[in-house]
């Protein structure tokens, strides 16, 4: 199956009740939802990822993952008999998450999609030179936690799954001053 399609500029929506905007306090009534490019540096930056899928029985299945953001597209990777791989080939809905974990700053995001196995070896060399581009000497030394990881992609010793957001969500956090952000693509 192809990769996804890169997303396209999702529309960005504040959401009010869950934002400083009804704060009394001053200047709150001028938060505004946070742009894409921001919550997309983010994504590109985060170097660990929560993805969610759901299991045949209902149950869900929440494990962390590396993953890169290329052409609009996260893309991450499990192997072919790892439970959310198996949970994939049931229900490929999903949601990718990451953020700061702090009370006080940071940007969390959750995006929300349809996994697809990554099967194209033209795509599969673009997000191998996205992972390393990202990941460094993780990927692309000897040494490294994840060395390898390429051939694995090549061989099919690890399946790639591209997610293209349908929805994502922003719950932002500076100083006091709260914002929740719905994108819709």
């Amino acid at each position: 199956m192809p990769a996804q399609q890169p997303a396209q500029q999702p529309t960005a929506e504040l959401d009010a009740r869950y934002s400083s905007a009804l704060s009394p306090r001053p200047g709150a009534a001028d938060v505004t939802a946070t742009e894409w490019a921001e919550a997309r540096r983010q994504l590109e930056a985060a170097e660990i990822f929560w993805v969610s899928t759901v299991r045949p029985d209902g149950r869900l299945h929440v494990t962390p993952v590396i993953a890169a953001l290329h052409g609009g597209v996260l893309y991450f990777s499990t192997g072919p008999g790892e439970q959310k791989a198996r949970n994939l080939a049931h229900d490929a809905h999903c949601a990718l998450t990451t953020g700061r974990n702090s009370l006080t700053e940071g940007l969390d995001i959750v995006v929300e999609g349809r996994a697809e196995a990554v099967a194209d070896p033209l795509v599969l060399e673009e997000v191998i030179a996205a992972y390393e581009a990202k990941y460094g000497p993780h990927i692309t030394s000897p040494e490294g936690t994840f060395h390898g990881i390429g051939d694995a992609f090549r061989k099919g010793d690890a399946v790639v799954f591209a997610v293209a957001p349908a929805t994502a969500y922003g719950f932002g956090r500076d100083d006091g001053v709260y914002t929740h952000t719905r994108w819709v693509f």
